[in-house]
Parts: structure tokens; C-alpha cells; sequence
């Protein structure tokens, strides 16, 4: 139980990382520094926008359930 727990922690987190990354910069700071300031949204939100956003709310909610299982398992067994 242990084992699929921590598999699924460092999946989830690697899977997270990787999603945060693809999203597009909304506004200035460091994604800015890259050339994402330069590029103007006049459509708004495209439909794989949303459906990355909804994936990685997804992934986010499984990686916070992941963690809690963890500390319940290792409350319950000390």
C-alpha cells in the first residue's frame, strides 16, 4: 500500500510540474522574460486552454488525496 502511494505521489507530482509548465503566461514576470508577454489573447480561453486547466485541477486534487492517504497510512501504522 506504501509503495502505490508513493508511486502515485511521484507520478502525480511529476505529471503536475509538466501541466503547470504547458499553461500560457497571462501576464507580465518571467514568462514575459521568454516572449509570452508579446503575444496578444484576442479569442480568450481555447478549448484545449480549458481542458488543461480542467487536467491539471484533476491531477492536483488526486496529488492532495495521494498526500492525505499518505499521512493516514503512516499515522494508522506507527
Amino acid at each position: 500500500m506504501k509503495l502505490a502511494l508513493e508511486i502515485g505521489i511521484l507520478v502525480t507530482s511529476v505529471l503536475l510540474v509538466v501541466l503547470v509548465l504547458l499553461h500560457r503566461g497571462k501576464g507580465g514576470g518571467l514568462s514575459s522574460l521568454f516572449g509570452g508577454g508579446v503575444q496578444s489573447s484576442l479569442s480568450g480561453s481555447s478549448v484545449v486552454e480549458r481542458n488543461l486547466d480542467r487536467m491539471t485541477i484533476l491531477v492536483g486534487l488526486l496529488w492532495v488525496i495521494l498526500i492525505i492517504g499518505m499521512e493516514l497510512y503512516i499515522k494508522l501504522s506507527a
